[in-house]
Order: structure tokens, then sequence, then C-alpha cells
């Protein structure tokens, strides 16, 4: 079963030309929202981090 590279890159050159490619306006506003996201979800954890440090700190202070 050899494969020929001519065969191999029509075949490539076929399928690459199903592809929908996304305009350059969707992925601007894709990758916005992505960071959007990012900064959300880092926000998000920050906040989550320093509450649970505060009553673990307020925790152990006053058992010792």
């Amino acid at each position: 079963m050899a494969l020929s590279p001519t065969k191999f890159m029509r075949e490539v050159r076929s399928e690459v030309a199903k592809i929908s490619w996304p305009t350059r306006r969707e992925t601007l506003i894709t990758t916005a929202l992505v960071f959007a996201m990012v900064a959300l979800a880092a926000t998000f954890f920050f906040v989550v981090d320093q509450v649970v440090g505060l009553f673990v700190r307020s925790l152990f202070a006053g058992g010792i």
C-alpha cells in the first residue's frame, strides 16, 4: 500500500479548502473574550484566596 506524495498533497489541499476560517473580526472578538474570562477567573481566585487566607490566619491567631 504505497502512498504517492502527489496524491497526498492533493488530498490535503482538498481538505484545507473545506475549512471555514474565522474572519479577522471574529478572531479579535474571541481573543478579547478569552482575555476577559482569564482576567475574571484570576480576580475571582485572588479574592477567594485572600478570604480563605484571612480565615485561616484568624483561626490560627486565636489558638496561639
